[in-house]
């Protein structure tokens, strides 16, 4: 781990870290005085930093989001490592070779065509990004790491990359937090394949709204929605709409206490 720099957030207390693994970029936080609480962020650059966020000035307030819920519930707010994805100008697909889950995309998947992936050049390397994550990253910067206090989050792509965590690393962490989940990206085998996968013992969040990309969701996330029901998660399941609530970083930040107060009231 080579640290590349410091710098503060408004509404933060102390200081967040950029980090370089290789190649890739991490951005973390911990909470002065400890926790022994963590959250795993996909799309870092869209986490802490407008700067480097998808679209500028528009982030997760994740941060503050976990401060504010954890007051409300008389706990140490979370550590948050946000991992960056790998798309460049060079490497536009680089997003989607991290985050599309690698078991589920064999040669007879369907793929939604605006994504272009049927390109025989393009190699999904979700396997090798996940292992990075868990046996690198968490390692080097949150040591004191428990299954039971960690959670995955992401939005989109993201989301579906928290629940492929869940499938491939169910003994790092116990709660999956998926927003705006992609599901669309293929079709009800795909979703259903993934479903049957999740380990029944996590707690799995997921949720959509309904304007831009999202309103494309309500077909497949219903579809998904009768598969946690039918495969007994229970009130280890959540899933929610909301109205009003687009594709971006900005939606998303709003009810983002919602998740998190879902896993944190433990």
């Amino acid at each position: 781990m080579q640290e590349i720099k410091r710098f503060q957030v408004r509404g933060v207390p102390g200081e967040v870290v950029r980090a370089q693994f290789g190649s890739r970029i991490v951005d973390y936080w911990i909470p002065k005085g400890g926790t022994n609480r963590l959250l795993i962020a996909h799309d870092g650059q869209n986490v802490f930093d407008g700067k480097t966020s998808t679209h500028r000035g528009q982030t997760w307030k994740m941060a503050q989001a976990a401060i504010h819920v954890s007051q409300e519930l008389g706990i140490n707010p979370p550590a948050i490592i946000a991992v960056w994805h790998s798309s460049t100008k060079e490497n536009p697909w680089g997003r989607a070779q991290d985050l599309a889950p690698q078991r589920f995309f064999t040669q007879d998947a369907y793929i939604d065509p605006r994504w272009k992936l049927n390109d025989p050049s393009f190699v999904v390397k979700s396997d090798d990004y996940l292992d990075q994550i868990f046996n690198t990253i968490v390692p080097a910067i949150f040591p004191q790491s428990t299954p039971e206090k960690t959670a995955v989050i992401g939005a989109s792509m993201g989301g579906l990359a928290a629940l492929y965590a869940a499938i491939t690393h169910p003994d790092k962490f116990t709660t999956a937090l998926a927003l705006s989940t992609h599901w669309i990206i293929s079709d009800q085998e795909f979703a259903r394949k993934m479903i049957e996968a999740l380990p029944i013992t996590h707690k799995v969040w997921m949720s959509r709204g309904n304007k831009g990309l999202d309103a494309e969701y309500p077909p497949l996330q219903d579809f998904v929605d009768q598969l946690m029901v039918a495969r007994g998660f229970g009130n280890r399941y959540m899933t929610k709409a909301y109205n009003r609530s687009g594709h971006n970083e900005r939606s998303w930040a709003k009810y983002l206490h919602e998740p998190l107060r879902f896993w944190l009231n433990t």
